[in-house]
């Protein structure tokens, strides 16, 4: 059988900077250091780091800390994070992606630039995601969050709207919402919308939907908390039924293999390469017990 690991699939450079800080971090210094939140959505990573030293905590513990270390992970903060910081002489290691913080500060400043806070600043995104949180936090809980395009008729359309995106969202969904309220906008209202979807998230689509069309059997290994680990998977699925998501070389089903000539190995942009290559061994390991 063939059995290829996906080169396109793993962690995307946020993720990849957030887990170096927190590494360099953890080998060159005898401080402990936190992490607000879990650093990625693998818990198998998770569990690597914390065998480092790392210390996950969450926000009620995070209040609690004075005169400590804390990572802030790839997601990103809302304001009021760096404001307790302060206060409690928390020393902040940012790790948020640059993307995310770029979109942060477009969010402020188009805030800002409203006192009366007429327009309506809309995020297409996931409700109580981590990168969202931080997102909305920018406008002091203004901002409203769509989930779905069937969601933006929640919006006034006799209103100014000025629309974004959580960075890992589909882009054809956000091109349907663009086009509903294109089609809706009372013409003397304003309406602006701003593409900020990661594109090295956004290409990963078409190139997952190859990928699964070339294999009899699709391994996707991906935390279960990952929002884009199951956009991915779901389009793998559509693509191939014969895909199965798997947070961890035990959980493959030998039955999964029966009459499969190609087998190909994927993941989320929070999916450690170490871990598809356990899948892989773990699948040799499984045809060479069925020899």
């Amino acid at each position: 059988m063939k059995v290829e690991i996906d080169s396109g699939s793993g962690f995307c450079f946020g993720v990849t900077r957030a887990i170096g800080k927190a590494e360099e971090v953890l080998q060159n210094s005898t401080q402990t250091l936190y992490c607000l939140g879990d650093i990625v959505h693998n818990s198998m990573e998770c569990a690597r780091l914390q065998q480092l030293g790392l210390i996950t905590i969450g926000h009620k513990e995070y209040d609690q800390l004075h005169d400590a270390t804390v990572l802030l992970r790839a997601h990103g903060e809302p304001p009021q994070t760096y404001h307790k910081a302060q206060q409690n002489n928390i020393e902040i290691i940012d790790a948020t992606c640059p993307v995310v913080l770029h979109l942060q500060e477009r969010i402020k400043r188009e805030y800002d630039s409203d006192p009366e806070h007429q327009k309506q600043i809309a995020i297409f995104g996931k409700n109580g995601h981590a990168e969202v949180l931080g997102l909305v936090g920018q406008t002091e809980g203004t901002a409203i969050v769509i989930e779905k395009p069937e969601e933006v008729s929640r919006l006034d359309f006799n209103r100014d709207i000025y629309l974004y995106s959580q960075t890992t969202k589909p882009l054809d969904e956000f091109r349907r919402i663009v086009e509903y309220i294109n089609q809706h906008i009372n013409p003397k209202a304003t309406f602006k919308y701003y593409d900020t979807i990661c594109r090295q998230v956004a290409n990963r689509m078409p190139h997952i939907r190859e990928f699964a069309s070339r294999h009899d059997v699709i391994l996707f290994v991906c935390g279960k908390k990952s929002s884009n680990g199951r956009v991915l998977f779901e389009e793998c699925q559509r693509v191939n039924p014969h895909s199965y998501m798997i947070d961890a070389a035990n959980e493959i089903d030998s039955r999964w293999l029966d009459d499969c000539n190609s087998l190909g190995i994927c993941g989320a942009t929070s999916t450690p390469t170490w871990l598809m290559q356990e899948c892989k061994v773990r699948v040799e390991q499984l045809l060479g017990s069925h020899e």
